[in-house]
């Protein structure tokens, strides 16, 4: 509790929490999908959204690891403000017409962000600090992402493995089809309703930011499609890119099955839920072959 008698959280970017195994390239920020972790990507990506004008949580203090004085181990720190009750996910299904106005709000957030162009792609901390990130173009980032998604996946799954040389060539069809673009929107880069929180005056507040990144908000507009299902059409926008939408589409339907196969291979503890969210999108990546 804040000397102003509201509350804060602190978060602390500490790997003995981080359930997904290592993989080459984890710690290149050039990456624009390589993990969102620590402070300097959450506070650029802060700095970015709040001079936009969306609602993150107020920042009460920044400490990277050792500073301050502060006993925070070898892992950075931020404590910023709390936003008690309800996030996006849990309004929805509790009372649909009180979220009406969240989403609202939320798609006027959204199209500032759309709206807010740089001429790179990656995460914002690379970007704005006038950075250059791997490969050539959003979607060519997206195919050899996906691709690999693919060969792993097929490599724990019997369906994908026989869907293999279908899905590969459905990934190549797509993405020789998408038309080359030289500004790229401000995303939040896995917007899902469970990070959005929704303040006392029913703003929506974007948490989870480290991932932001400048991308094709196509991107961005698929992973709502696929989180929001009934509840997005109030988000859409019909400037959107249908060929890179196809894209994109499949593959996060392949990420959203390899990664949640992936994270079973360690010591995961929600492993039900993780299963379920592998099986559904298995088979919808299935139905895009």
């Amino acid at each position: 509790r804040m000397d102003d008698a509201t509350t804060a959280i602190a978060y602390l970017w500490d790997e003995t929490e981080n359930y997904w195994p290592a993989a080459e390239g984890d710690d290149d920020p050039t990456d624009p999908f390589s993990p969102a972790l620590g402070l300097d990507l959450f506070e650029a990506a802060h700095t970015r959204l709040t001079a936009l004008g969306v609602r993150v949580p107020e920042i009460r203090l920044l400490a990277a690891a050792g500073t301050h004085g502060i006993d925070h181990g070898p892992a950075d720190l931020a404590i910023v403000e709390d936003v008690p009750g309800q996030n996006l996910e849990q309004l929805l299904a509790r009372d649909p017409h009180a979220a009406a106005p969240v989403l609202a709000r939320l798609g006027q957030a959204l199209e500032a962000m759309r709206h807010h162009r740089a001429p790179g792609y990656g995460k914002v901390a690379v970007v704005d600090a006038g950075g250059t990130s791997r490969g050539t173009s959003c979607q060519g980032v997206v195919l050899e992402r996906a691709l690999r998604d693919l060969a792993e996946a097929a490599s724990r799954e019997k369906r994908i493995a026989r869907a293999h040389d279908r899905l590969e060539e459905r990934l190549l069809t797509l993405a020789a089809a998408v038309r080359p673009r030289t500004r790229h929107a401000l995303v939040h880069g896995e917007l899902g309703p469970d990070h959005v929180r929704v303040d006392r005056h029913g703003h929506p507040v974007l948490i989870d930011i480290e991932g932001a990144m400048y991308f094709d908000a196509e991107w961005e507009h698929v992973f709502l499609r696929i989180r929001l299902h009934d509840h997005y059409p109030p988000l859409a926008v019909g400037a959107l890119d249908e060929d890179r939408l196809a894209l994109y589409t499949l593959a996060q339907r392949l990420s959203l099955t390899a990664g949640p196969l992936r994270l079973l291979d360690g010591d995961f503890p929600h492993r039900t839920a993780m299963a379920a969210i592998a099986e559904y999108n298995l088979n919808a990546a299935l139905q895009l072959a």
